[in-house]
């Protein structure tokens, strides 16, 4: 206990110097791979070491290689910070070592993942009778959401997927916007259904309502190319009557590099006119719906049938915290549930059954820890302070004489400055600068700087040093 205790301590110093230093630190990391491993060193050692040294030995050896992204200059990857009280949390999730899976057997955190739940269907406006299920991330929030699409449509066409597979099944059809997320389109990968179809996006990058209802009319041929063409879809068609191909319909909270928001209201009424399963991948979007300024980019997603999200992006919990939201909690339980006879299950249902994990660690502390140290007023200031500091990068933007290649909606900018080459070494500079962190990317065929804003220690000193470091930028590159 002496050992543990000592490695606590000694943790806890180390996580508090990290944190200290964020606020002056460079935020790209000033070591690499390389000089890590050096540091660690390579050699299993053949006995024991004491765990206090231990830990001096990861923080002293690891410090110099992390990005400082909890920091409120870190605008690359759409990344929070983690917010005091959910850090906290996250580290008594930690000590507590809970293994978050049964009802009966972690009470502590079923009754917080219930009250967690209810909390997060009333601020985003969702059905309250949704289940939700506490993931690692979007890809799998997706994922989880979409495995409870895929057997629900198979279903409503006569087909049980978890007893009878893929093999010989209906072929279900997937269309999402040309700008979704590739991580959707893993997700599909993940669950045998292959490449889907993509449904034309205007130049913010929003879906087409009027290219989605013309593929929804017109379904592929058997002869199309796409992965599963060895079924004949044609005798399937014949065997089910005249009913429509199980199809699923993907749509788009918050576009990576926009910020764009998909038209909810007719695009659900189309899909689901057709008989469609709409599924929203929200990201970091969802959370527009939790302000009272920005709730309106979301208008009719509440008519769909699954949400995924991130907590770790716009909720500014830690790693790792996705969701995944069902309006029907059946098809989510019949793709996710499992049964143990060792196991001790609950007949009101068990947290298992909402997610692929069987272990898991308790994801629900921290996030409701956030919610209930920001209440709902405390979650819309977060968004609109997001939104207020897009606003300031895209003014700054356009007084440096360079380009805002979309119109600012939400969190995301998008920025050009002359040609790729340009932009390119304004996008180097800013980070061999490092003040900030402003991440690169290719948007409509063209080369970007992207600001991404998500993180709830960004103040407006930080986005005065950040378009500080811009502004160098740019002026180096005029020279």
């Amino acid at each position: 206990m002496d050992d543990r205790d000592a490695a606590l301590l000694r943790a806890h110093e180390h996580a508090a110097a990290w944190l200290d230093s964020l606020a002056t630190r460079p935020v790209p990391p000033r070591a690499g791979v390389a000089d890590v491993v050096a540091a660690l060193g390579t050699d299993l050692p053949d006995g024991p070491s004491p765990a206090a040294d231990v830990v001096d030995l990861l923080a002293t050896a690891c410090g110099p290689g992390l990005t400082a992204m909890p920091s409120g200059r870190f605008y690359g990857m759409v990344i929070g910070g983690s917010h005091p009280a959910a850090l906290a949390a996250d580290w008594l999730t930690s000590a507590w070592d809970q293994n978050s899976a049964l009802r009966t057997v972690t009470p502590a955190h079923t009754a917080v993942e219930d009250v967690t739940s209810a909390w997060l269907l009333e601020l985003l406006g969702l059905p309250a009778s949704g289940a939700v299920g506490f993931v690692t991330g979007a890809t799998t929030a997706n994922f989880t959401a979409l495995a409870a699409a895929r057997g629900e449509v198979l279903r409503r066409a006569g087909w049980d997927v978890r007893r009878d597979g893929l093999t010989g099944a209906p072929r279900v059809r997937v269309l999402v916007g040309a700008e979704r997320h590739e991580s959707v389109d893993l997700a599909l990968s993940y669950l045998g259904l292959g490449a889907p179809e993509v449904v034309a996006a205007d130049d913010q990058g929003r879906v087409s309502v009027v290219a989605l209802e013309e593929a929804l009319a017109d379904p592929p041929s058997p002869s199309d190319d796409r992965g599963s063409t060895s079924r004949d879809l044609a005798s399937t068609s014949r065997d089910r009557g005249s009913a429509p191909a199980p199809t699923i319909v993907v749509l788009q909270a918050g576009n990576v590099h926009s910020g764009a928001f998909d038209p909810f209201g007719p695009a659900v009424e189309v899909a689901h006119r057709h008989g469609a399963w709409v599924h929203v991948d929200g990201a970091f979007g969802l959370f527009a719906a939790a302000s009272p300024t920005y709730r309106h980019l979301v208008a009719g997603y509440e008519g769909a049938d699954s949400w995924a999200t991130d907590a770790h992006k716009t909720l500014n919990v830690p790693y790792d915290c996705g969701l995944a939201i069902v309006a029907d909690p059946a098809p989510l339980r019949a793709a996710m549930g499992m049964h143990g006879d060792y196991l001790i299950q609950s007949e009101a249902g068990d947290p298992l059954d909402k997610v692929p994990e069987l272990s898991r660690r308790g994801r629900a502390f921290p996030v409701w820890a956030v919610l209930r140290a920001l209440g709902r007023s405390g979650v819309a200031d977060l968004v609109d302070g997001f939104c207020r500091h897009a606003a300031t990068f895209a003014d700054a933007v356009r007084a440096l004489e360079g380009e805002v290649l979309h119109d600012v909606v939400f969190t995301q900018v998008c920025a050009a400055f002359g040609d790729d080459a340009r932009t390119q070494d304004v996008v180097r500079r800013v980070l061999d600068d490092g003040t900030a962190w402003m991440s690169g990317s290719r948007w409509h065929d063209r080369a970007v700087l992207r600001v991404s804003v998500s993180s709830w220690a960004t103040t407006d000193a930080d986005v005065a040093v950040s378009v500080g470091a811009l502004g160098r930028a740019v002026a180096a590159t005029r020279a």
